[in-house]
């Protein structure tokens, strides 16, 4: 009893997240993440079809200046811990304290809502690493009469192609308004979803692999991390498709008839994803199923090897038993040529039996 309350202890042991918010009023600014004192950084993209410029600031104030402007403005926030420069961002754009709070909350479920003023979405950004590790970043986007907020955790993101079409002019996003910045940058968050899963389907299927080979009892600990990381991809994207299917049949006065025809393409996408999650997570939850029975199977195999085995000898066993037993008037005993004789006949149930068994099939 006592090592099962130590146990409970080591695992409590870690801070609740939840607490920070315990006691505070609704829309008040409390980041709900674990990536407090990182490094902080305010990146602006400003463009239109002529010109596109890019500039750092370490003063949320200073990207103030592109609110009012006619060009496009990406306003691209790293680090959601900084809530004093979020809040001041917030006040000046008029963004409501609701709308804050969900933002620096990293437990936020994605989703979207709908302003006079504004829109806002919630997504997680899955993408893999250099040693193919996946990485999960909340992130936040809010789009205005002429500016996108954009809110991340960290440097890293998969926005190089939307940079690359911003700085060389390429494809139409120069032309477009914010709205179409904003698909962009969902768009993206999107894509990189198909990598993500398809480095999956490519886990399981080397794990099926192992499993119909050769069933290591390590197998068993990859199976089971695999189908955590599916459910943990499943609860971060399973959202989206109701997300781009609001965004496909809105009437909010920022988001034009031209831009619905693509996110109608990122909303074909979402369908697609969503489909293959599902077939993701029943075959991640039937390698388990075929792990046991692929086990079970060559233990079968193992017992009716031992069991042919054992029904050879025991009639063997049984003509050695009877001429074991010693008793003086036992009439084969005095015949010279017994041993052999025995032996012979031994010899020849061991024959008859092996091609019995042959003809049945169980050999």
């Amino acid at each position: 009893m006592s090592k099962k309350k130590i146990d409970l202890k080591k695992a409590i042991r870690k801070p609740f997240k939840s607490l920070r918010k315990v006691g505070k009023a609704p829309g008040t600014i409390t980041y709900m993440g674990h990536r407090e004192g990182g490094e902080n950084k305010i990146t602006v993209t400003d463009y239109s079809d002529d010109f596109c410029v890019t500039k750092d600031f370490d003063d949320v104030k200073e990207a103030f200046v592109f609110r009012d402007t006619d060009t496009v403005s990406w306003i691209n926030v790293q680090g959601l811990s900084n809530e004093v420069e979020i809040e001041k961002l917030g006040e000046y754009y008029k963004i409501n304290p609701l709308v804050l709070e969900d933002l620096v909350n990293t437990n936020q479920r994605p989703k979207i809502d709908e302003y006079d003023e504004y829109v806002f979405c919630v997504l997680k950004m899955l993408y893999l690493d250099d040693d193919c590790k996946l990485i999960t970043e909340h992130v936040a986007v809010i789009l205005c009469e002429h500016t996108v907020l954009f809110f991340q955790e960290v440097e890293d993101d998969v926005f190089n192609g939307v940079r690359d079409r911003l700085n060389n002019k390429y494809g139409r996003i120069r032309t477009r308004n914010a709205d179409y910045l904003f698909f962009a940058l969902i768009d993206a968050i999107i894509d990189q979803y198909f990598v993500v899963l398809e480095n999956i389907t490519n886990q399981i299927e080397i794990l099926e692999e192992e499993v119909y080979n050769n069933p290591e009892p390590e197998v068993v600990n990859r199976i089971q991390r695999l189908r955590k990381e599916v459910l943990h991809v499943r609860k971060n994207i399973y959202p989206v498709k109701e997300i781009t299917n609001r965004l496909t049949k809105t009437d909010h006065r920022l988001i034009h008839n031209e831009t619905k025809v693509f996110l109608s393409d990122v909303h074909d996408h979402s369908i697609q994803i969503h489909e293959t999650l599902e077939m993701l997570r029943e075959m991640s939850m039937s390698l388990m199923e075929m792990y046991m029975s692929n086990v079970s199977n060559k233990m079968n195999e193992v017992m009716k090897v031992l069991t042919i085995m054992s029904s050879i000898f025991i009639p063997l066993t049984f003509i050695a038993g009877v001429y074991g037993m010693n008793f003086q008037y036992m009439p084969e005993l005095q015949e010279r040529n017994a041993y052999f004789v025995v032996l012979g006949v031994m010899l020849v149930v061991f024959i008859l039996m092996v091609i019995y068994f042959k003809r049945k099939k169980w050999l």
